[in-house]
């Protein structure tokens, strides 16, 4: 579904439901915005070759569960009062202003359980999973709910396939008959009381090779199992997201925590117009969020200075070779640009302009702002005296603005105001977030960015009920309204 600034709430709403689906695991919501983005129109750039950047021009990245996605500002029709046109004589003359980023940032991984190696066995007769805990899921949640695993398979040519198999697993409780206080008090084990059944030992043969969880994958993605060397692969809820309430006004589904947020980012910038951008919107979903941040595809990662250097440095060297958005060129990011080193390469003494490339680079960073938008708390109506006691925000109360002393949340008052312009312009309330003291608040991306690259960023995102939960919810409302927010950020307004 193409949706417009004019979609009904209901509308963006199926949307996402439609997007989660889409999105068993990071690699697959990565794939899905790829597949949605190129539809409208994006290209996607190879990280190993140069870049041709052109004015007008709409691109995206793909690195593991990751992706990156930007608009060139100009092209036909707006070059004039893009901002590209001054970046390039900014780079060289020093004359007018470089454009910023206006960045979206997300996370397209959820908590969940990773399949370990050699995962299959059997106990008393019937075929396990052996799995380990990914981030901090809501363990009780995943208890007796029909389960998938999805994720990324490489096979022993190197090839990476995704996969998905059908609702095959299940962690059963023990009955309340063996266990008499378990009302009182759940008590899981992470190893021994988490691992999936997935079948009979005497139906399957045993755990054998390709009898088990990998020949369910392997079948799934068409490949042979022997074949598989390698994998990525968790678990999923097989119960599909779906709407409910007395007027359809909630909807349940899993991994909102941060989907929710990775569809608006993508949703909104695939209807940003190039004419007349004073920056450059870009939106960035990250993996490995939901476990500390730490890899090639995370936000502590190097991917989103990888990818921004380049852009700048596409600018620059389009400009140096007097092709401008006046003259409706850009050219190839080579030898003098991001290319030249095999990676980012404008770190490169050697490299011809290198230095004006890097200045150019941190000119367009100081200029740039960042809205790090991830799932936060709505009061829980049974338990409200978790919350802070002044500020209340509810589902439908529109998405949150979210404030922690300690910058566990990197919003500031500057960041503040250009969030709240941002709601102006679209129509949207706004909702602030702030935790109870005694309730330590977590994390998000938004530090990170804001420590790795200095952008002005705030935290924000839609409210939950149930965040880590095998299946989370919200407000059909908030998801319309975050998805207005994005579009009215992105677009400059």
């Amino acid at each position: 579904m193409r949706l417009t600034t004019e979609s009904a709430p209901t509308a963006v709403a199926a949307d996402l439901a439609e997007f989660v689906t889409e999105s068993p695991s990071s690699f697959h919501a990565a794939d899905a915005a790829r597949r949605r983005l190129t539809a409208a129109g994006f290209t996607e750039l190879d990280e190993r070759a140069e870049w041709d950047l052109r004015p007008g021009g709409r691109h995206l990245v793909v690195r593991d569960g990751a992706i990156i996605a930007w608009v060139m500002p100009g092209g036909a029709g707006g070059a004039g009062g893009s901002g590209v046109g001054g970046a390039g004589d900014a780079a060289g003359a020093g004359s007018a202003e470089l454009p910023g980023f206006a960045v979206l940032g997300a996370h397209t991984d959820s908590p969940a359980f990773k399949l370990k190696p050699h995962p299959d066995f059997t106990v008393e007769g019937n075929l396990q999973v052996g799995v380990e805990i990914y981030g901090g899921p809501l363990l009780n949640s995943w208890l007796d709910r029909e389960l998938c695993f999805a994720g990324r398979l490489v096979t022993v040519d190197g090839a990476e396939v995704l996969a998905r198999t059908g609702p095959i697993g299940r962690i059963p409780q023990l009955a309340i008959h063996l266990d008499r206080q378990v009302n009182d008090k759940l008590a899981l084990d992470r190893q021994r009381h988490v691992q999936p059944v997935i079948g009979l030992e005497a139906l399957t043969g045993g755990a054998g090779e390709g009898a088990g969880v990998l020949g369910a994958l392997a079948a799934s993605a068409g490949v042979e199992a022997a074949d598989v060397v390698a994998f990525d692969v968790v678990t999923i809820p097989a119960q599909e997201p779906a709407r409910f309430g007395l007027h359809e006004e909630f909807l349940a589904s899993p991994r909102l925590d941060n989907l929710s947020s990775v569809h608006a980012g993508i949703s909104a910038l695939a209807l940003v117009e190039p004419a007349g951008l004073d920056s450059i919107p870009l939106v960035a979903a990250f993996d490995h969020e939901e476990v500390g941040s730490e890899t090639r595809s995370g936000a502590s990662g190097p991917f989103l200075a990888d990818v921004t250097e380049r852009i700048i440095a596409g600018i620059v060297a389009g400009a140096r070779a007097g092709a401008g958005p006046g003259a409706g060129e850009s050219g190839p990011v080579g030898a003098s640009g991001a290319d030249a080193a095999g990676g980012s390469g404008i770190r490169e003494a050697s490299a011809p302009g290198a230095g004006r490339v890097r200045e150019a680079y941190l000119r367009a960073l100081a200029r740039s702002v960042c809205v790090s938008s991830d799932a936060g708390h709505a009061v829980h109506p049974n338990y409200p005296e978790r919350h802070d006691p002044v500020n209340r925000p509810r589902l439908g109360g529109g998405p949150l603005l979210k404030i922690n002393a300690q910058q566990r949340y990197a919003t500031d008052a500057v960041g503040t105001a250009r969030w709240a312009r941002a709601c102006a312009a679209a129509g949207v309330h706004y909702q602030e977030f702030v935790s109870n003291n005694a309730m330590p608040c977590g994390s998000t991306i938004g530090p990170l960015t804001a420590t790795r690259l200095g952008m002005t960023t705030v935290d924000a995102g839609i409210a939950l009920w149930s965040m880590h939960s095998a299946r989370e919810m919200c407000a059909v409302s908030d998801v319309h309204d975050l998805f207005r927010v994005a579009h009215a950020f992105l677009s400059g307004r």
